[in-house]
């Protein structure tokens, strides 16, 4: 009786010290997805000319990334990974796609409502999104790191070619905080590789994660 005492004590201890771990992300595949900085706020277009701030944002889950409507390289491919994702998530859940434009000047709304119809895109849950361009730049560079560089006349391969530009996904949390994740390895990564079909993978369950947080 007593060493059954025992053995009952033991696994209740143990129970509630692996509960703790796991509240508080200390278990592997269950830490936390690391906060990597507050956005700013920011008043854009999309494209159905309407006004978008981050204050629009609020409760939602995002995922952002940098196109340009005539993009020679990526960018087409990019958006044809986000219209997958549009299809692979929640259609009733806050969650949003979040596109911007590096060439503010060229993609009006209309241009990018005639690009977002190319796709596929759902209005209501794809943004796509210009004004004015530094803002945009500061936002995409300073605050989402990604890689946005006007290349030179004679640096461009063909007359459109006018960005080098990362080929990222990020997400953003309700409170509008960029969010990383951790590999199992323990390693951190800021953003999803967009040409890396296992780590697109991984942004619905993150998604998920984050819809759940308190």
């Amino acid at each position: 009786m007593v060493w059954g005492g025992l053995a009952l004590i033991i696994a209740a201890i143990s129970g509630a010290f692996v509960w703790k771990k796991l509240a508080a992300g200390g278990l592997s595949g269950s830490k936390p997805m690391p906060v990597l900085g507050q956005l700013p706020d920011f008043v854009l277009t999309n494209q159905t000319g309407q006004t978008v701030s981050l204050a629009d944002l609020r409760g939602q889950v995002w995922v952002a990334d940098v196109i340009f409507t005539r993009c020679p390289g990526p960018c087409a491919k990019m958006t044809r990974h986000y219209a997958e994702l549009q299809t692979a998530l929640p259609a009733n859940q806050p969650v949003k796609l979040v596109s911007f434009t590096s060439d503010p000047e060229y993609d009006t709304p209309k241009i990018l409502n005639k690009y977002a119809e190319r796709f596929g895109a759902d209005s209501n849950r794809w943004w796509f999104l210009t004004g004015d361009k530094p803002q945009i730049r500061r936002l995409a560079v300073n605050d989402f790191k990604f890689v946005v560089v006007e290349k030179k006349p004679e640096e461009r391969d063909v007359p459109e070619d006018l960005f080098l530009h990362s080929t990222w996904f990020v997400l953003v949390d309700r409170q509008g905080r960029v969010r990383g994740w951790t590999d199992k390895p323990g390693s951190l990564h800021a953003y999803y590789d967009s040409e890396n079909p296992e780590e697109r993978a991984l942004i619905p369950a993150a998604i998920k994660r984050l819809l759940h947080e308190k």
